[in-house]
């Protein structure tokens, strides 16, 4: 849940007053406002930092319209992951089946799809169902059984690892039927005049830059009216002003290339669905709740279980997806497909936001993490960067993360 908080407002400097002390206030504003937000700006910042050393270091390479498209896709499914996982982090639990479980909901595609000729919309419904039956398995196992998440998902992820060879016999299956395909590697179609650019997805551009203002308007008269605390008008605008510029940098990357991926609408529906359901539904603050206190969460009536059963069964149907969209990018189903997606997840959850005691992180943040680690990924590429020394690089991002999470904590705390 993300609740900004103020800085005071300054007063009117005094006559005589030079413009360049007006200027420092300011300055002073931005930089008080962006301390008392560092959980939630940090990793924002810190990625815009990545991308403009990356960019600088490739020779502008990182930015152009191809790679932004590819990183989208290359990506995707990581950042599926760790929306699910974020809600598994927050309630205080941690899933490593998840990688095991996308190979095998791939798997379990390309035998419907290739080996039987099941239609691909029905095999992809069936695979959302298989992925939910597995994480209410685990969940279940977890709630009401009381076995630690470590243990059941660790069980789950060599059980679906298993399943995976087996279903596949060591053998890569492929290829999928075309609309699969399209899922994982598909652009929105063009439409309209001829403008050098892709004109559905510079329309989608600005309706999410409207939507996205309009949310931010409203939600900061809503914290008025409650009469909490929020950004000074100079800081808000300056948000408003960021938020919308990169925005329109992405859309026209993109609307300059084959427009905006498939895939890409379908992790926006997400990002916005689980955004609202953590900010404002019932479920969403449950969530919170037991991840931050579960005792208290107890004594004020919620049913801690059942939010836990249904946190996992979400991060069952959310690794089926992710399965699906690996499957069809790669236009076949792997038995090693999925390997450490899971430490992805994790580690994008944690570069996020999340904290390790629980009780802290947001969508936004995971989708944030996820793209640090992509752009890490992607620009290391572009400069030739052996895996070895990635490998180094994204654990040394990993345990940044969590240092400074660690130090917020002390800082609040004295």
């Amino acid at each position: 849940m993300s609740t900004d908080v103020t800085a005071k407002t300054p007063a009117p400097a005094p006559p005589g007053k030079s413009g360049g002390q007006a200027t420092g206030g300011l300055l002073h504003l931005i930089l008080d406002g962006l301390r008392n937000n560092m959980r939630q700006y940090g990793m924002l910042i810190a990625l815009g930092l990545i991308v403009i050393l990356f960019s600088v270091w490739t020779g502008g390479d990182l930015l152009l319209p191809r790679n932004v498209s590819n990183l989208v896709l290359q990506n995707s499914h990581i950042l599926i992951l760790a929306i699910g996982m974020m809600l598994v982090i927050i309630a205080g639990h941690i899933d490593l089946s998840v990688g095991s479980l996308t190979a095998f909901t791939g798997a379990f595609a390309a035998v419907l799809t290739v080996e039987h000729g099941v239609a691909w919309p029905v095999a992809l419904v069936l695979c959302l169902l298989v992925g939910a039956v597995a994480g209410a398995v685990q969940g279940f196992m977890i709630a009401y059984f009381g076995i630690p998440s470590f243990i059941v998902t660790l069980a789950g992820m060599l059980i679906f690892r298993g399943l995976t060879e087996i279903f596949l016999q060591g053998q890569t299956l492929g290829p999928f039927p075309d609309g699969l395909q399209k899922m994982g590697n598909g652009f929105l179609p063009e439409t309209g005049p001829d403008t050098n650019y892709h004109n559905l997805t510079l329309l989608l551009g600005i309706a999410l830059i409207v939507f996205t203002v309009l949310r931010e308007i409203r939600d900061r008269r809503r914290q008025q009216e409650f009469s909490l605390d929020v950004l000074p008008g100079n800081i808000f605008l300056l948000k408003l002003v960021a938020i919308t510029a990169a925005i329109l940098v992405v859309t026209m990357l993109l609307a300059s290339y084959k427009g905006a991926p498939i895939v890409l609408i379908i992790l926006g529906v997400l990002v916005v669905g689980y955004g609202y359901v953590m900010r404002n539904a019932v479920f969403g603050r449950h969530i919170y709740a037991i991840g931050g206190n579960l005792p208290a969460a107890k004594l004020s009536g919620v049913k801690d279980k059942k939010v836990t059963f249904y946190v996992f069964l979400n991060m069952g149907v959310l690794a089926a997806l992710a399965g699906l969209v690996v499957a069809s990018r790669l236009n076949a189903a792997s038995p090693k497909a999925g390997l450490n997606f899971e430490l992805e997840a994790i580690a994008s959850s944690f570069i996020g936001g999340a904290s390790m005691s629980g009780g802290v992180g947001t969508v936004l943040g995971a989708i944030i993490g996820g793209l640090v680690l992509g752009v890490l990924n992607n620009g290391m590429n572009l400069l030739s960067v052996g895996t070895d020394w990635q490998q180094v690089i994204k654990g040394l991002a990993l345990l940044v993360a969590v240092g400074f999470d660690v130090w917020n904590k002390r800082k609040s705390g004295s």
